[in-house]
């Protein structure tokens, strides 16, 4: 029902169109010293926005056809005339050009607008945390680079409250803006099918044959991913080419985990062992991308230390402002973005997850 809307969309589009420019033709041919050749620019650019590329030629070849009656009936022709063919006819070429490039992808201006808002909602709306039991705080955010709304930095959430787990992925595709965000949908698609269809040992390495079978041209992606029992406290990451996560005692103290494993897409049966251990009450677990860890002049085993001493600061501020009262202010509201704002880079794609026991 939608293609189809779309498309009495797009052929009304074109028919106004057509008759608009005939219109301006006729005036221009009629009347050129009220009505320039420039008036036919307008209809040209209004096109790129509403049709398909299939119609867009058509419709520039036509408009073209009528620039070219229009121009012999010109009384004098003036270096302002020509400079206004001259205008016109770039013009058209140019859009015809955008026409052609479109031809790949089948969809024109707003359809393609409509497709990458689609995209980046959909891309949301599988990184929204879901509600955790009570004794359980959760704060994550994503931020792309140069304040896009496409990122190759996503997470992917199971949440089985009946069976009382939590599994979480935060991975980071390469690259960065629409082209890392194409990838990130079709990634977090198949992530979506595994989480809570497969065991957590196996998410991983099946994420990893799916990979190798796309045969990205663009090569790869890293991912943690954190599997924790809700009624224990007990945990289980796996690491596949990405910096460690971090376990933060409730006196500050950091533990860097994951025995680690290569990068997501390199290599078939790639094996990502487990470690772990358990989240007692006040201890926190951060997973992050490399946007907060990797700076300029720093080591990244630095830029891990910095993150933690942030983190480990920011829990212990906000636990104690808050204090016994839960009910108040949950302790983890907005500490991803302070995170963010405080360590790595705004030129890279940044993501950030901190789960606490209260």
């Amino acid at each position: 029902m939608r293609d189809l809307r779309r498309s009495l969309t797009t052929n009304r589009a074109l028919v106004t169109l057509v008759a608009m420019t005939t219109v301006l033709g006729l005036l221009v041919a009629w009347r050129p010293e009220r009505f320039p050749l420039n008036t036919l620019t307008i209809p040209m650019v209004v096109s790129t926005l509403f049709l398909r590329p299939r119609q867009l030629a058509g419709y520039i070849t036509f408009a073209l056809a009528v620039l070219a009656l229009a121009t012999t009936q010109q009384e004098t022709f003036t270096p302002r005339l020509w400079a206004s063919v001259a205008t016109y006819t770039f013009i058209g070429l140019f859009v015809l050009g955008i026409s052609l490039r479109r031809v790949q992808l089948g969809v024109g201006g707003a359809e393609g607008e409509a497709m990458l808002v689609d995209l980046r909602d959909r891309l949301q709306a599988q990184g929204e945390a879901p509600p955790l039991p009570d004794g359980w705080e959760l704060d994550a955010t994503v931020r792309a680079a140069g304040g896009t709304p496409f990122s190759g930095d996503f997470f992917c959430y199971s949440s089985c409250t009946e069976a009382g787990r939590l599994d979480a992925v935060l991975v980071d595709v390469s690259g960065k803006g629409v082209s890392a965000g194409t990838r990130s949908l079709q990634l977090s698609g198949a992530l979506s099918g595994l989480l809570g269809a497969v065991p957590p040992a196996q998410i991983l390495p099946a994420v990893n044959d799916f990979l190798i079978r796309q045969s990205w041209q663009e090569g790869f992606a890293t991912a943690v991913h954190l599997s924790l029992d809700l009624r224990t406290g007990q945990y289980d990451v796996y690491v596949a080419g990405h910096p460690p996560p971090l376990a933060l005692t409730a006196d500050g103290r950091a533990r860097r985990l994951g025995a680690g494993g290569p990068l997501l897409g390199l290599i078939g049966g790639a094996a990502y062992p487990a470690d772990g251990g358990e989240l007692r009450p006040g201890e926190a677990l951060v997973l992050y991308t490399d946007g907060l860890v990797e700076v300029a002049g720093l080591d990244i085993d630095e830029g891990i230390d910095r993150l933690a001493d942030v983190a480990a600061h920011q829990l212990e501020r906000r636990v104690a402002r808050r204090g016994p009262d839960v009910a108040v202010e949950p302790a983890l509201r907005g500490v991803a973005d302070a995170l963010i704002a405080a360590t790595g880079t705004p030129g890279d794609d940044r993501a950030v997850l901190v789960l606490r026991r209260a």
